[in-house]
């Protein structure tokens, strides 16, 4: 006998109907706390953690950061994650810095939308 085919509708259904972020889901980020973490994308290959942290540190604590780096060739992939104490410190950072250059290079930040593993170093 055939298992019962469950239609889209009847799926999204059980995912949104009981939560209260069915009209937003991306709010959930908010809530949890993940608002204090910034993505840096347009770093240069030199770029380290440390000098990615002291770039950000004039906003406020920064908690973490990382730089993800490429293994073969030992370098910077060309992005990285920053993590701030408080989500007001990591709202000031993300306007003042968004298009700034940074060792010759224009940097763009984000909100990040990573569950929180990113920073954690």
């Amino acid at each position: 006998m055939a298992a019962p085919r469950l239609g889209g509708s009847f799926v999204k259904y059980l995912c949104y109907s009981s939560s209260s972020y069915s009209k937003n889901p991306g709010q959930l980020f908010f809530f949890r706390g993940f608002a204090s973490t910034l993505f840096v994308k347009g770093l240069s290959f030199s770029t380290t953690k440390e000098g990615l942290a002291n770039s950000f540190s004039e906003f406020g604590e920064v908690v973490g950061a990382k730089v993800m780096m490429d293994k073969v060739r030992n370098r910077s992939k060309g992005f990285g994650f920053v993590s701030f104490a408080e989500e007001k410190e990591a709202s000031e950072a993300l306007s003042a810095m968004n298009g700034k250059t940074r060792c010759g290079l224009v940097i763009v930040v984000h909100l990040s939308q990573t569950l929180g593993e990113a920073a954690d170093e």
